[in-house]
């Protein structure tokens, strides 16, 4: 679940700069995971939605379960998927399933763990991917990242 805390963008941004040497996945990541911690915040005032222990009678709370604050969208889910769409052009195919497989374990968790509704880290997702793609709409995409030169010979523009 920590990949979509707000220091998740940090060590992701690091982790980013240290493989691939490029600003673009770094300074993705990190900007555009605050970004979504950030604008879940605002979501959560403005839909202003408890967690599922405020709206239901019945429910198990588990070890770590947050008790406080909105539910509305999820902002770890933001988060993790904000961040597995600022990366998916630079991994592999696999390591796109990847990226996304553990955005959505981030979602599971949360949900698992009581701290949201399923619709809560639907939501947390659609905005997450939105930054993601608003992204690389603004900064655009290398021609040599790995989602277009998979399988195919890369030649140089003269």
């Amino acid at each position: 679940m920590q990949l979509g805390s707000f220091f998740g963008p940090v060590v992701v941004s690091v982790g980013a700069w240290i493989a691939w040497r490029r600003w673009r996945p770094a300074v993705g990541a990190l900007v555009v995971g605050v970004m979504a911690w950030q604008l879940a915040k605002v979501v959560k005032h403005l839909i202003d939605r408890g967690r599922p222990a405020d709206e239901l009678d019945r429910i198990v709370q588990r070890n770590g379960t947050p008790i406080d604050g909105l539910g509305y969208v999820s902002g770890h889910n933001a988060v993790a998927f904000a961040l597995a769409t600022v990366l998916s052009p630079y991994l592999p195919r696999t390591g796109r399933f990847i990226a996304h497989g553990l955005a959505a374990t981030v979602r599971i968790a949360r949900i698992r763990n009581a701290a949201h509704f399923p619709l809560d880290t639907v939501g947390g997702a659609a905005l997450g991917l939105a930054l993601g793609f608003a992204y690389h709409l603004v900064v655009g995409i290398p021609a040599d990242a790995a989602v277009f030169t998979e399988g195919h010979q890369v030649r140089p523009v003269n």
